[in-house]
C-alpha cells in the first residue's frame, strides 16, 4: 500500500523484517557472492579494499590460505561489533565472516586452475563482492573489520559508508605495491572504485525498510 500524505507529510511506510529463514539464505547468499568475487581476484594476484584485501596480501607473501588469514584478521573487529553495535549485529556478522571463509577454501576445489581475463577477473570480481556485501548489509551483518567501521561511521556521523571505506581501501591498495606488480595495482584501483560505487549507491538505509 503506498504512504497517505498526513497534513501535507508524506509518511514511509513500515519495513518488513525478515523471517529467520530469510536472514539464513540472505547471509549464505552473500558471503558465497563475496567469496566467489574474491576468488576471481585471487586467480590474477589482484588486491582489493578491507581485511579481504589485507588477507590477499598477506596470502600472496606467506602462501597461507586466504579463508584462514580473513578469519583471523576479522577476530579482533568482532569486540567492536559486540560493543558498537549489539550481539545480535555481531554474531550475524562472525557467521557471515566464517562462511566467507569456508567458502574460499571451496572454489579451489570445485574451479581449480582458473584461467580468466585479469581486466574482468577484477570488474567482474569487485562488482560481486559488493552485491554480496550488500545482501549481507541488509540482513543486519556485515563482514568485520573495516565494513564494521564503515557502517558505524554511517550510523552515526551519516558518512556514506561506501565512501568510507573507498578511503580506507585507497591505504591498503597502495601497500599492495610492496607484494604484487604495479599493472596488477593499478587494477585493483579500478576494482576497488567499482565495488565501493555499488555500495555508495545502494547502500541507503533510508531507502531500504526491511530489517
Amino acid at each position: 500500500m503506498a504512504a497517505q500524505p498526513v497534513s501535507g507529510v508524506e509518511t514511509q511506510p513500515e519495513g518488513l523484517r525478515h523471517t529467520p529463514i530469510e536472514d539464513v539464505f540472505g547471509l549464505l547468499s552473500g558471503a558465497f557472492v563475496v567469496s566467489l568475487g574474491v576468488y576471481l581476484l585471487k586467480t590474477v594476484e589482484a588486491v582489493t579494499g578491507g581485511t579481504a584485501g589485507l588477507a590477499l596480501l598477506l596470502s600472496y607473501s606467506s602462501g597461507w590460505p586466504f579463508g584462514l588469514l580473513f578469519f583471523g584478521i576479522n577476530l579482533p573487529f568482532f569486540v567492536l561489533a559486540v560493543k558498537q553495535k549489539g550481539w545480535s549485529f555481531a554474531v550475524r556478522t562472525l557467521i557471515s565472516i566464517g562462511l566467507v571463509s569456508g567458502f574460499a577454501f571451496l572454489h579451489p576445489v570445485l574451479m581449480p586452475n582458473l584461467v580468466i581475463d585479469p581486466v574482468y577477473a577484477v570488474l567482474v570480481g569487485n562488482l560481486l563482492a559488493g552485491i554480496g556485501m550488500l545482501m549481507v548489509f541488509r540482513h543486519r551483518a556485515s563482514l568485520g573489520g573495516l565494513n564494521t567501521l564503515a557502517l558505524l561511521a554511517q550510523d552515526r556521523f551519516g558518512w556514506r559508508a561506501g565512501w568510507v571505506q573507498l578511503s580506507t581501501d585507497a591505504v591498503i591498495i597502495a601497500a599492495a605495491l610492496a607484494v604484487v606488480p604495479p599493472a596488477n595495482v593499478a587494477l585493483s584501483v579500478a576494482g576497488a572504485v567499482v565495488l565501493n560505487i555499488v555500495l555508495a549507491l545502494n547502500h541507503r538505509p533510508d531507502r531500504y525498510l526491511g530489517y
